[in-house]
């Protein structure tokens, strides 16, 4: 019994077994005698300790970095979507507003231009900047009124939340539609 030969070091319970088993490309000793092995043994245990947190953090920093590249294209392609649809929008309100001035009146019709400028003057400045911008922008935002923030988040779930349900209820009637008749 090796644990009663030698005391456990200070602050551990027990003797975990095969805890003190390494590779064998970790396990050089330099030419220990047998008086010193037990402290070589300490030594490398608190070395691979040490290295196995150090390689832990070096993983978590890897996955990390991996996250956030992954988190930035998808902003950067959900900028892309967003400022693409902003462009239709404003293509679409352009070419009703002729026809809005033909059934409403002329005063209508400018509105939805002057609507449609705005939008457009927006979705410029949303495609000059950079995502770190937008994500710094959003983040002074939430500072500054965490109220806005907290509300215009819960505007978006519930509108989310509806469009998820109206699609749920639109594939669960073509469903209905598509089964034969018992």
């Amino acid at each position: 019994m090796a644990a009663a030969e030698q005391p456990l070091p200070e602050g551990t319970d027990h003797i975990i077994n095969g805890a003190s088993s390494f590779d064998d490309d970790s396990t050089s000793t330099g030419g220990t005698t047998s008086d010193d092995a037990g402290t070589a043994d300490k030594d490398a245990g608190t070395a691979s300790a040490s290295g196995g947190r150090g390689a832990l953090f070096d993983k978590f920093d890897e996955v990390k970095a991996q996250s956030y590249d992954r988190a930035r294209e998808y902003a950067v392609l959900g900028k892309d979507r967003t400022t693409g649809a902003l462009d239709d929008f404003v293509r679409m309100i352009n070419d009703t507003a002729s026809q809005v001035d033909s059934k409403v009146g002329s005063q209508y019709g400018d509105y939805a231009r002057r609507a449609a400028e705005g939008l457009a003057s927006f979705n410029d400045a949303l495609k000059d900047k950079d995502v770190d911008d937008l994500f710094n922008d959003a983040r002074e935002l939430v500072a500054k009124a965490p109220a806005v923030a907290v509300g215009t988040a819960a505007a978006l779930g519930f509108v989310i939340a509806r469009l998820a349900k109206a699609g749920m209820e639109t594939a669960n009637a073509a469903a209905d539609k598509d089964k034969p008749a018992a």
